[in-house]
């Protein structure tokens, strides 16, 4: 049985938390976003902690996810999540014009990719990307899709990989 919904969700500084039996919303200085509630779980907040409790004592399986996704909720808007992507390989490269991500990346064509609303991509190098957002599902959706556009190969490395993703390499042919 998951013991991480008795762990109550501390409100940061700066957050404004507005609950009703359907939903919970948030404001922060990153923006603003909502947790839509099942009737299986009670919300209640005292002494800027939100907890989580089961409506009944038999109806538990929503009541950790509940309280995680309170949580992400209240850490995106005032920290923000974020996600490191490294490309590999000779001339693979991406940059940022206007709204949408070009990248070269060994086809006869540019792959453009268009930013979505709330998403900040920025490249640091010109084979280091930066995703970062306040909603923590949709930056690892992004980051997920970039990387699909050529996902590392394990004989030479090449492609798109996390920045904290350990590619097993292969060896190759032997004469």
């Amino acid at each position: 049985m998951s013991r991480v919904g008795k762990n109550p969700v501390v409100v940061p500084a700066g957050v404004t938390v507005e609950i009703t039996p359907e939903l919970v919303k948030a404001k922060g200085k990153l923006g603003e976003g909502s947790v839509r509630l099942t009737g299986d779980v009670v919300v209640k907040m005292d002494d800027g902690k939100i907890s989580v409790q089961p409506a009944n004592d038999g109806l538990r399986p929503m009541w950790a996810t509940t309280q995680r996704n309170i949580s992400n909720l209240l850490k995106g808007i005032s920290d923000g999540f974020e996600r490191k992507l490294e490309i590999n390989g000779v001339g693979y490269r991406a940059q940022v014009q206007g709204q949408e991500l070009v990248m070269q990346l060994g086809y006869s064509h540019d792959i453009k990719f268009a930013i979505p609303q709330g998403i900040k991509i920025a490249v640091e190098k010109q084979t280091l990307l930066t995703i970062s957002g306040a909603d923590k599902q949709q930056v690892g959706q992004v980051a997920a899709v970039i990387r699909g556009y050529r996902e590392p190969e394990p004989y030479k490395g090449k492609g798109i990989k996390y920045s904290d993703e350990r590619i097993i390499r292969k060896e190759g042919k032997k004469k």
